[in-house]
This record gives structure tokens, C-alpha cells and sequence, in this order.
């Protein structure tokens, strides 16, 4: 359950990023490098799978 919040917690502070890496490329008209957005992207994507695998996990675990 722990895990979970902190993998949720990290997803969105990632989201963030994303969207404000994304803000400042299009401010600089796509004259920086596009990884301000995709590698922020990339480890939300991440964590928000551990969060769902986690989530399962912890289902699994109260069925038993």
C-alpha cells in the first residue's frame, strides 16, 4: 500500500514535468531539444505502471 502511493505520487510529479518541459518547447518554437518532454514522460509512464502492477499485487494478496 505504501508503495503504491509513493509510485502515484511520482507519476504525477512526472506528469507535471511533462507538461512544463512540453511548455517550454513550444515557448522556444521546438528550437530546444524535445527530452525537456519526453524523458519526464517517459518515467511517468514508468511509475504509473508499477503503480497499476502494485495495485494488482495488493489485490491478489487480499483474496488469499
Amino acid at each position: 500500500m505504501k508503495k503504491e502511493k509513493i509510485f502515484r505520487i511520482l507519476t504525477l510529479v512526472f506528469t507535471v514535468l511533462t507538461f512544463i518541459g512540453a511548455g517550454y518547447v513550444l515557448i522556444n518554437k521546438g528550437e530546444v531539444n524535445a527530452g525537456y518532454a519526453a524523458i519526464p514522460c517517459l518515467f511517468s509512464v514508468i511509475f504509473s505502471q508499477l503503480t497499476i502492477s502494485e495495485k494488482n499485487k495488493n489485490n491478489e494478496n487480499k483474496k488469499r
